[in-house]
């Protein structure tokens, strides 16, 4: 199916697994309309052609004792590629960072931090993020409450894979 287009039950098994990943082939193949089988098939072919990168819980950072979230906007001395990419590789080595993201404009990156308690952060920003080679400032805002927090893609009539064809 490589170099296929992504046709309608494509799209159902991708919004169906986005919504529920645990869920059992019988019982995907089910609220898709086709057979175990294909179903199956397709699910392969869907992961090895990248567009289901992988399968995760959806933990509760509170339940676990990560009372705090922080979003983190970096600006760098230097933004040439070879520190680009270091600020990126120290990113994915900080566990308390969640989520990193190169921007254009003032900021370079955004980063998504979760710590148990301010003071676990603040130790974090000023030995770690505040001190790490190449960063020029730090702004941080902390999170009141989260009105949304949806992964994936919206898979309603009027999102892109309905109206631009996809290749696998």
């Amino acid at each position: 199916m490589t170099g296929a287009r992504l046709d309608e039950i494509d799209r159902r098994i991708l919004s169906e697994l986005q919504a529920d990943g645990r869920m059992t082939n019988v019982e995907l193949a089910r609220r898709v309309g086709i057979s175990a089988p294909p179903c199956l098939r397709r699910v392969r072919t869907l992961e090895e052609a990248g567009l289901i990168r992988g399968y995760h819980a959806d933990i509760d950072p509170r339940a676990l004792g990560f009372e705090v979230a922080v979003f983190a906007m970096v600006r760098l001395v230097s933004q040439s590629e070879r520190d680009l990419s270091a600020f990126e590789a120290r990113a994915r080595a900080w566990p308390l960072v969640r989520e990193c993201h190169m921007l254009n404009g003032e900021i370079d990156f955004i980063l998504k931090c979760v710590a148990p308690d301010l003071s676990s952060f603040q130790h974090f920003l000023t030995n770690q993020l505040t001190s790490a080679e190449n960063v020029a400032s730090v702004k941080t805002s902390l999170v009141i409450r989260c009105a949304k927090d949806e992964p994936g893609v919206p898979f309603e009539p009027f999102g892109p894979l309905h109206s631009h064809a996809v290749a696998i």
